[in-house]
């Protein structure tokens, strides 16, 4: 699981110990990006089982999950179906991120964003533990404190979920759990 692009992993671990909120943007994190357009012209988009299974396990062990994307149902749709309440539609990602710390009451270094563009970098750049999937554009790789092995929609959710909830002291609880009495 340890892929670092030269990043310091102890610091990585360390980090993600004090997470109580995951932020993750949409398109090239929990999609690989690809955009399909059916024949009455409405866009489709595919999710990786094993990010709902990831974005769950998080919310199951207490760690709060949010979305913050521009405008979309099909994602609107997702995040309903993994049971995302904190999903939000909007462009202004960093005024979005300072109302959830603000509703939260937590502070900059308990948030984990994950974001793979330019338009991320706001609040990569503030967050305790910014993180990146290995296919993220060069500018959100250098911001990442974190780069996950697994590519946008391939399971970066479910990756960084393990990730955070061992060095919490969580996974092995929630998989003995999970494992003999499911949900």
């Amino acid at each position: 699981m340890k892929v670092s692009f030269d990043k310091n992993w102890d610091d990585a671990v360390e980090r993600a110990k004090k997470i109580k909120l995951v932020i993750f943007d949409v398109h090239g994190v929990l999609t690989d990006n690809t955009v399909i357009y059916n024949e009455e012209g409405n866009r489709l988009r595919a999710f990786c089982h094993e990010d709902g299974f990831g974005s769950n396990a998080l919310m199951f062990c207490g760690v709060e999950v949010a979305v913050i994307t521009r405008k979309s149902k099909t994602v609107e749709a997702r995040m309903n179906d993994i049971g995302v309440k904190r999903f939000y539609q909007t462009k202004e990602k960093i005024v979005q991120y300072e109302k959830l710390l603000e509703e939260l009451q937590i502070t900059d270094e308990e948030v984990c964003y994950v974001g793979d563009e330019v338009i991320d970098l706001g609040v990569m750049q503030r967050v305790g533990f910014a993180v990146a999937p290995s296919d993220a554009k060069r500018q959100a790789l250098d911001a990442a404190h974190w780069v996950t092995e697994k590519a946008g929609g391939k399971g970066v959710a479910r990756e960084l979920a393990e990730m955070i909830l061992v060095t919490q002291g969580k996974w092995d609880k929630f998989c003995e759990k999970v494992s003999s009495k499911g949900w």
